[in-house]
């Protein structure tokens, strides 16, 4: 297993600086507020094509999370539309510095929704999108109105979105921490995914520190919190997909949870 891809999430200033600074040849980050409304921004000098180059040049990987506040399952017409909008944003700023992906957030409606209406919000979106990189699904860990945190919900975004023109494009980022507090159990997670989406492009390493199906959305280092360190290296190695951990303690704690990946997994 030693060819994965392993980074971390760090600042987008200088992606390349701060994978190698993590030992890492992987490098995921934002383009901008993680909460705000505003569109990408690239802050790397040089820019966008300077940023391009220095990553193909260390061989270095990049992934862009889109903003946490979009949402193009809801039926609030006031988040759905602009998230929309942002996410093609995204998606353009991401292939411009020759990104791998794009992970965006399942979503969820509202309290007294047919969740039916968001997996048709997530099929108009995707016909809706022109996809220069691949845009990357990730499950989530709580909400009840959640359209990606139990595998029967997944089961039927997946149906929507591949129903959808430019479905082909879309791909899946398992998060193990939001996996384990969504109430799926990790030693099936994959098995189950691949049956349903037929690919897994990214996976999200992180430990818990919350307990199984608490829907609490809190990581901890991969040695520290509720899952079992084994389960984690587990599912790393039947998805044999790149890996990013977004575990807490900046860059130190991250570097060490790469180098513990490594040595774990040969």
């Amino acid at each position: 297993m030693s060819d994965i891809r392993i980074g971390g999430h760090g600042e987008q200033e200088d992606p390349i600086a701060e994978a190698k600074a993590r030992g890492a040849d992987l490098a995921q980050f934002f383009l901008g507020d993680p909460q705000g409304w505003k569109g990408p921004e690239i802050a790397y000098p040089g820019g966008a094509e300077a940023l391009k180059q220095a990553a193909a040049e260390a061989d270095i990987a990049l992934y862009v999370h889109a903003p946490y506040v979009l949402n193009v399952a809801t039926t609030n017409n006031r988040i759905r539309i602009p998230s929309r909008k942002f996410l093609q944003q995204y998606l353009n700023a991401a292939a411009e510095i020759g990104a791998a992906g794009v992970i965006v957030h399942g979503g969820h409606v509202l309290k007294n929704d047919d969740p039916a209406k968001g997996f048709d919000n997530w099929r108009k979106c995707i016909e809706s999108l022109e996809m220069p990189v691949p845009l990357l699904i990730e499950n989530t860990a709580g909400g009840d109105q959640a359209m990606a945190r139990r595998m029967e919900r997944i089961e039927r975004l997946w149906d929507a979105v591949t129903s959808a023109t430019g479905g082909d494009t879309v791909g899946f980022c398992l998060d193990t921490c939001h996996a384990h507090a969504g109430g799926i159990v990790l030693a099936e997670a994959v098995a189950r995914v691949l049956e349903i989406t037929g690919r897994i492009d990214l996976v999200h390493c992180n430990n818990s520190r919350d307990g199984f199906d608490s829907g609490a959305d809190r990581h901890a280092n991969l040695e520290d919190g509720e899952i079992d360190p084994d389960a984690l290296l587990a599912v790393i190695s039947a998805a044999g997909a790149p890996v990013v951990v977004e575990t807490p303690g900046g860059l130190a704690g991250q570097a060490a949870d790469i180098s513990w990946l490594r040595r774990h997994l040969g």
